[in-house]
């Protein structure tokens, strides 16, 4: 082998270890600019709602159609009758759907919902629902076969309850808060029951029977637990019924059938 060969083989194996040797040396990064910090600002607190606006809550409650029907009167029994209710009790019962408070029956399915409003949006919400007329079912009017109340129509034993009570046993009329017509009372947000789904109804008489709501440190559901504590799973089921047949003109018809006094006879 001649020695310009074997020069230029070894030329060539010394230029590929220059080469392996750039290959392997490592070039640092240059320094991240230093990341620029600002203090935590809080949020803004909410405004303070004021009288809801009907026509932007009809705008808002397009949402509330699919299970609440458009007029607050929902066809499956799922889902309450919202119709009629008071703004204020709508507008309170958003505000528990959004916080958690409220976790029992469809809250899941509400609370996505609830948190997209802000408080006066509830309020415009419930003076839109408010504004509705909610329509009713029809009384059970089966026959008691047995028991305490044999003899009695279901329905019968829930307006018992209703209208009168039993003060033996410390329950009060639930006329007295939701009105004779079930209408309810806006003041103190007592909410209107008449018409309501006997489904829907019986469920929230078992959740205060049973004190399994998450709303167990609100007055009102202290209020409705010890009523409902003292009443029978019959009795509970004939005052859903009863107040699902429940609605104003109801209360024309009993003024109607009722006998009309004799006129006092005309003085001299």
């Amino acid at each position: 082998m001649s020695h310009a060969r074997v020069l230029g083989i070894g030329l060539a194996a010394l230029a590929a270890a220059a080469v392996a040797y750039a290959q392997t040396e490592v070039t640092p990064i240059p320094d991240a600019a230093p990341v620029e910090t600002a203090p935590l600002e809080p949020a803004a607190p909410e405004a303070p709602a004021t009288w809801g606006d009907p026509q932007n809550g009809q705008a808002l409650a397009a949402t509330c159609a699919a299970c609440h029907g458009v007029d607050g009167n929902s066809q499956l029994d799922m889902y309450p009758r919202i119709a009629g209710q008071s703004e204020i009790y709508i507008a309170d019962q958003i505000a528990r759907f959004k916080s958690g408070e409220r976790s029992d029956g469809m809250a899941a399915i509400m609370k996505p919902f609830a948190d997209m409003l802000s408080a006066q949006d509830a309020r415009d919400v419930g003076a839109w629902f408010a504004t509705q007329t909610s329509g009713a079912g029809v009384a059970d009017d089966t026959v008691i076969a047995s028991g305490p109340y044999e003899g009695m129509r279901f329905y019968e034993v829930g307006e018992q309850l209703y209208r009168s009570g039993d003060p033996a046993r410390g329950i009060p009329a639930c006329m007295a808060c939701h009105g004779p017509a079930g209408t309810g009372n806006p003041g103190p947000a007592y909410p209107h029951v008449g018409g309501q789904h006997a489904s829907y109804t019986q469920q929230r008489l078992e959740i205060f029977r049973n004190g399994t709501g998450a709303e167990r440190d609100n007055d009102l559901f202290q209020i409705m637990a010890n009523i409902a504590s003292r009443l029978t799973e019959e009795e509970i089921g004939a005052l859903a019924s009863y107040m699902e047949g429940l609605h104003p003109a109801a209360d024309d018809l009993v003024a109607a059938a009722a006998p009309v006094p004799a006129a006092a006879p005309t003085a001299p």
